[in-house]
This record gives C-alpha cells, structure tokens and sequence, in this order.
C-alpha cells in the first residue's frame, strides 16, 4: 500500500460538487473586481447565479434522490450523502448571501453613478406609474393568467425556475386561493419613461404585483407573495430498454414539470400561513425555504446589459483575427494549422463546411454535433449539402444537458433535409467534436478533419477559448474514418495512429504518458506533466499525479473549474501546482504536455481528467506534431501560466488565493488578444 492510499480520501481528495461551488465564488468574486467594467461585473453576477440554478437542478436534485432512498455510504471522495448534503447548503447559503449584499451595496450604487435605476414602483414619478399602467393594461394583462386553486383547479404544474404570486383572496368571508405565475415569453425589465439622461427600469413581477387586485374582480387580494421554484431536471432514461431513444428523451422531457422541486424560494416577509400552504401544496419542507430579501433570480441582468451604452461599461471591443485563404480547401492542404479562439475568427470552421455542402466535389459530410445556436450557419450548411443529394451523417447528441430540446429539434430538422442523424448511444455520450469532409480531387478521394476543443456553437466561439485543428493528414483522416464507424455501426475500435479514444483506452494512455515521466524523473531528473483543462476530478488520474509528484516529476495544472485535487501537500503533492483563471473568456481548451525527456509530446483533447469523460463518454485526444503548432500550444500555456491578473491558486488546505502583484500585473486574454494581432499566427 502506498502512502496515498493509506490517507483517508476526505485529507487526499476535494469533493468535486465543494469544488465545483468554489469555482462559482471565483466567478462571483468578478463581480466585485473593479477592474471590470460595471456592465461586466453585473454579468458575472448573472452568471454566478444562473450556474448555481443549474447545480440546484442537477448535483443537488441528484443527492435529494439519494437521501430520500436512504442510501448512506460513503462516495469516492470519502462523504456520506447527508453530511455532503449539509456542508452543500451551508455553502449556498454563505454565497446566496453574498450575492444579495455586492448587489444591493457596491453595484447599485455603482449604477446609480452610470445614472442606471432598478425602481420600485413607490419610487416612480406620477408619469411613469401611468406608464406602467399603461404596460399592465395593453401587454401584461392579456397574457398574465391567474390559476384558482380548489377543488375544482389542481394546484398548477410549475415548469422549473418559475417565477409566480401565491394568493390569499377573501370573498363573503370566505378565504380563497391562487397563483399567478410571471410570463416568461416576455422581458423581465420594464423600461420607463425618463425626462433626464437617467436609464429607469422596473421589474415586470412589481408591476404585475401593483396590478394584482384587476386579475380577481369581485375578490379581495387579502396577501401575496412571490416565489420561485426549481425541479430536479435530470433525464432519467433506462437507454438500453428503450427502442427509441429520441422518443424515451422526448417522453422524460414532457415529465419535467412533474419532477420533484428541489430548491424553493420565498419572499422573507411570507406570513406563516401562506408559506404553509405553499409547502402542502409543493411537497416541501417549510425548514428548507430560502428566505429572500430583494430581488429573485438575477438573470434579469442579461437584459439590462442589452440596454445600456457607454465603452467604459463594457470591455473594449476587438476584431477577432482572420486567417488569409481564397479556398479553405486549398489552405488546408498546404499545412495543418490552428485557431485558438475567440482571439481568431470562427468562420473557417463555417467555411469548411459551408464550402463542402456546395463544393460539387464533395462526396460525404460527417460531423458531430453537441451543443449549436440558434439560426446556426452549420446546420443550414448540413441541410443545403442534403438536398444536393451529399452523404450527411450527424451525430447529434440529445443527451446534452438542457439542450436536450433544442438538438432534438436539429434532428427533425435535419432528418426532413435529408440527413442520416444519429441520436447517441446507451449508456454514452458523444462529447467529442470532429467533421470530416470527403472530396473527389483529380488523382485521388482526399478527407479533410476539423477537431476541436470545443462545440460548432457560433456564439460561445466569441466568448469561450478553444484549440481548432485542420488537416488532410491521411493518417488522421483514416483514424477519423474509423471513429465514424465505430459510433454510427458495429465496428470495434483499435489504438488508432493519431487519436486516442474514451472509453476505450483514454484514461490508460494517460497513466502511460505520466509513467513515462516517472522514468525520465528517475533517470534524467526532467519528468514534467502541465495540463490545461475545465476539470480535474476522477480519482485514478489524481492518484497516479501524486504518484509522479512522489517521484519529483514537477507538475503544472491549470484547471478552470472543478479540481479534486490536492496540491502542495508534503509526501502526496508537493510538486503539484495548481492555478484557476476566471477572466473575460471563459477557459475552455484543454491542452497535455509532458516532457519526453526534452522532445515534448503535446495534445489536444475534447476530455476535461474526470470520471465521465474517462468512462461514460466519447472523447478524443490527438497529438499536434507539426513543430509550429507545437511552439504555439507551448506558448499559450506558458502564457497563461504567467497570468496574474484572473488566476486564483489552489492551496493545500484547498482554499483559493488571488495573489495580485500590483506591479506587474499580466492578463492573459488581454495580452492574447493583442499578441495575435500584432503577430497575425496562432
């Protein structure tokens, strides 16, 4: 037994869902750094609370489930489920709190400054509560629709994150009840009227709430309250019982509304009788609410952001670089090459396929999709090359977590074009993004590849960071072929020359690399392992790092978000570094180097180290070999390691330290954006 083994997994490990929560607090700290701009700040505060929702619906729904079947052992990382359980909402409660307090204190009044007003309706001037009643009479009060609950109407069934009134009525001295769910096909921010400069808004549930007695004619509003609900919202589909999996997804989606709630909130002035009947009808423990005190769900902050002007509120704008070809065909035969985004431009990428659908030399297109956009050029692409009479194969994964109506309407669209989609497979998800286009050329049918770190989503191009990788390597093109195969048919994989797959062999190619290192350590002291990733959480790869780091490999980590381990601990990880960068984009490339004794080997991969990627996932990593494209990655990862400015470090009692060095402050994103500029290669 090694020394690792034999420390309790509590001291070895961070619990991935704790560590998930303090990847959020980093996200939220953004939102109180004032070297943001304002509009920037509230953005980050948005998105802090819609990933907490998201966690709310998902890992905290997932261990309710495992509390109500009263199964009580120990996890991987060494809790059981209601202390887990226990230590996750004391959490949530300490960052929900927060929220509130950076909102309501430093933002507000920072707003105020930027002459940017969310009202109350008490405050508003006589010409903008007319204003107002104006908004209820023409467009609220056609669409708001009050739902009685009695004998004769059930209490309604609540989509998850509504946003609705509990109302107690009185007619003849009798007590009635009802809800009015706030609609969601319409802004949550009201714009008023403003004789100044100033921007004024209210939000759409003040006005409504204002308004309220007009929906019960002939009744007395005696109380009401606002709440918010949300459910568990994972699909729970037995996928190898099920003959068809898209209609088994559709059948779970449909009971969404029915799942159990998760998470409930109450305006903290709810009088006791009606949070209790709130509690009856919801099936929730009244202990359980939490209590709040301003404004629900900041999300709202989304829209504002799409009101306000000003440069000095929002980032300084820059022109993403553009690679210079004529035919992106022709560009790709004279080399492999890269986009790390969103410093460069996306549109190669809809080129390529763009250019294949109408390319009458192009004989088949077969692509993966996971997540996409809304009006994406690349699926109207797909479909264009399918009327043209192309082989289209897309693998479209309705698995996807909340996207999983959105693909499902990809597939029938794409169906109905004349695609061949496949839906996924059981018990797996297909996470990897790869295209192949086959084209008929003078001497010979050549393929070209596009891999990615990340989705062929036009929007998230803009703001995530991602490695695109072009070639007509026959090897990889070969290897690439074969993976169709192997998720479209029955075909089974084999160690390819240029990509490893999961859940075949992934996580064993890693264990080789880093056992390679350990050698190197041991003859030539210069074992060395750096890595950028989304997350590190599977317990072996974490075992087999603090192995190399017994045996002095030095090791380099940069994981954005969920990172289990441990780093800096004597006798387990003290040549582990660990740093996690939270800045304008969000870090989404995944990026292995390892030494090789000098002859570094690198890679790109669609895996983040965790369990589901290794096991329940189809994945693929490549090795870049082309020298330039290696001197490339080498260099954004030494670049980001340099950051200061949006890197927080991991601590060996497995908190997270901003050390910022006033005088020399380095931003990462902000020297890329520049550097490439200027330099015109990735």
């Amino acid at each position: 037994m090694t020394e690792s083994q034999s420390i309790d997994n509590k001291e070895k490990f961070i619990h991935r869902d704790l560590s998930w929560l303090a990847f959020n607090q980093r996200v939220l700290e953004e939102s109180m750094d004032l070297e943001n701009p304002l509009m920037e700040r509230l953005r980050f505060l948005a998105i802090f609370v819609r990933n907490l929702d998201e966690f709310l619906m998902v890992r905290v729904a997932g261990l309710r489930r495992l509390l109500d079947s009263q199964y009580n052992k120990k996890d991987s990382f060494g809790y059981y489920p209601p202390e887990l359980f226990q230590e996750i909402k004391t959490k949530i409660d300490e960052l929900r709190v927060q929220c509130h307090e950076i909102y309501q204190g430093k933002l507000k009044k920072e707003m105020a400054k930027h002459k940017v007003f969310l009202k109350k309706y008490e405050d508003l001037t006589p010409h903008q509560q007319k204003s107002t009643k104006q908004y209820f009479d023409k467009v609220l009060f056609p669409i708001v629709t009050p739902l009685a609950v009695d004998q004769g109407h059930p209490f309604p069934l609540l989509p998850s994150k509504t946003l609705a009134f509990a109302v107690s009525l009185t007619r003849q001295d009798q007590a009635h009840f009802a809800i009015v769910p706030v609609p969601k096909a319409i802004p949550r921010l009201v714009r008023l009227p403003s004789e100044s400069d100033e921007l004024n808004f209210i939000l759409v549930e003040d006005v409504i709430r204002q308004y309220l007695q007009a929906l019960f004619r002939g009744f007395k509003v005696a109380d009401n309250v606002l709440f918010r609900l949300m459910r568990d919202s994972e699909l729970i589909v037995s996928e190898e019982d099920a003959p068809d999996l898209l209609k088994a997804i559709e059948n779970e989606l449909r009971n969404r509304p029915k799942a159990k709630i998760v998470s409930l909130e109450i305006e903290k002035n709810c009088h006791p009788v009606l949070l209790e009947i709130i509690c009856r009808y919801m099936e929730f423990l009244p202990e359980e609410v939490t209590r709040i005190e301003s404004e629900f769900d900041f999300s709202y902050l989304f829209e504002m952001m799409g009101q306000v002007s000003g440069g000095d509120l929002f980032y300084p704008g820059y022109l993403p670089v553009k690679v210079p070809y004529e035919n992106i065909f022709e560009k790709i035969k004279e080399g492999d090459f890269i986009l790390h985004l969103p410093f460069y431009s996306f549109e190669p990428t809809v080129d390529l396929i763009r250019a294949a659908a109408r390319d009458p030399n192009v004989l088949a297109i077969k692509m993966t999709l996971y997540r996409t956009n809304e009006d994406s050029r690349i699926v109207a692409a797909l479909k264009e090359a399918a009327k043209s009479k192309k082989q289209v194969t897309v693998l479209v994964e309705i698995k996807a977590r909340f996207d999983e109506e959105k693909n499902i309407h990809w597939v029938r669209e794409l169906e109905e074009a004349g695609c061949h989609v496949v839906y996924g497979i059981p018990g797996m998800k297909i996470h990897s993004k790869i295209s192949l286009i086959v084209r008929k050329e003078e001497d010979r049918i050549r393929r070209y590849v596009h891999l990615s770190t990340g989705n062929y989503n036009e929007n998230t191009a803009k703001l995530y960071t991602d490695i695109g990788y072009f070639t007509a390597n026959d090897d990889f093109a070969h290897d690439i072929s074969d993976v169709f195969n192997v998720i479209t048919g029955y075909c089974l994989p084999s160690r390819w020359k240029r990509i490893i797959c999961s859940p075949y062999d992934l996580r064993q190619y890693f264990f080789e690399l880093a056992d390679a290192e350990i050698e190197f350590q041991k003859k030539y002291k210069n074992g060395l392992i750096f890595a950028k990733m989304n997350a590190l959480e599977d317990p072996k790869i974490i075992e087999k790092l603090y192995e190399a780091s017994c045996a002095g490999v030095k090791i380099k980590l940069i994981v954005r978000g969920i990172c289990c381990l441990i780093p800096g601990v004597k006798g387990l990880s003290e040549n582990i570094e660990v740093k996690s960068i939270v800045g304008r984009f969000l870090e989404h490339s995944r990026i292995y180097r390892f030494h090789n004794n000098g002859d570094d080997r690198i890679f790109v991969a669609s895996a983040d180290w965790m369990q589901r990627s290794f096991d329940r996932r189809i994945e693929l990593l490549f090795e870049i070999s082309k020298q330039d494209l290696k001197e490339s990655l080498l260099n954004i990862l030494d670049f980001c390691w340099k950051d200061t400015a949006k890197t927080r470090w991991l601590q060996p009692d497995k908190t997270y330290v901003h050390h910022k060095n006033e005088k020399e402050k380095f931003n990462v994103q902000d020297f890329l954006i520049k550097h490439y500029a200027d330099s015109n290669t990735p």
